[in-house]
Parts: C-alpha cells; structure tokens; sequence
C-alpha cells in the first residue's frame, strides 16, 4: 500500500533592504508581483500576479499582503 504525502507550499523570496520594490515590476503601467514557491520539496512555481493598481506604494502594500497570506498558509 502507498502511502499519501502532504506538502506545505514553501514561499521562497529574497528580502533586499535596500530595494523596497524588490518582488514588483512595471509591464506597461500597470504593476504586478512575481515571486518563487516550492509545492513540494523537488518542484519549483514562479508566480506572476497584477497588483491592479499604477501606485507603487499601494503595490508594496499588496505584495506584502500577498506574502502575508501565503505565509500564514503554510
């Protein structure tokens, strides 16, 4: 009988404080987010995802918003 395995997504990013915009990116205005999960321990995702907004400050409060849920996900 095979057993089942559960995996915890594992959110792999990079923290550069001296680059608070690290994550976020400019594709024609509007500003999205991209980052790198692991769904399981041999598999890696990159992710890519709208803000949907033009403001870089409320896009840093999204991406980390984002990286807020994924991490209590986990």
């Amino acid at each position: 009988m095979y057993k089942s395995l559960e995996y915890n997504t594992e959110l792999a990013i990079r923290i550069d404080p001296q680059n608070p915009d690290h994550h976020i990116y400019n594709n024609n205005g509007t500003l999205w987010v991209h980052y790198t999960i692991y769904p399981t321990p041999v598999t890696a995702e990159r992710i890519r995802r709208s803000l949907h907004t033009k403001d870089i400050l409320e896009a840093r409060r999204r991406r980390d918003a984002i990286f807020n849920d994924i991490r209590l996900a986990a």
